[in-house]
């Protein structure tokens, strides 16, 4: 079993930064692929950006050159450093913890991008 809690989001100005992070606790967060999804009022749940349990990542055509996803093995974290944000980014961002067939979610974070 594995545990997410998601923090940092918030509201900033078009342009502005932030940094989403994701703690994991219960289980051997190392062997876990991580992703963050957003899921925008309305819309469907989409990938954002995903590292797998050896460091490899992949992003959303939407948030390459801007997000940079990164894990932290010994702190249990995934971090999500989104800049030059769009009032399109908006949404509730949600990590994911996956290592077939499991697949865990945490309860998500807000972020607002609006002048």
């Amino acid at each position: 079993q594995v545990q997410l809690v998601e923090s940092g989001g918030g509201l900033v100005q078009p342009g502005g930064s932030l940094r989403l992070s994701c703690a994991a606790s219960g289980s051997i967060f190392s062997i876990y692929a991580m992703d963050w999804y957003r899921q925008a009022p309305g819309k469907q749940r989409e990938l954002v950006a995903g590292i797998t349990s050896g460091g490899s990542t992949n992003y959303a055509d939407s948030v390459k050159g801007r997000f940079t996803i990164s894990r932290d093995n010994a702190k249990n974290t995934v971090y999500l450093q989104m800049n030059s944000l769009k009032p399109e980014d908006t949404a509730v961002y949600y990590c994911n913890a996956n290592r077939l067939p499991i697949n865990y979610w945490g309860q998500g974070t807000q972020v607002t991008v609006s002048s």
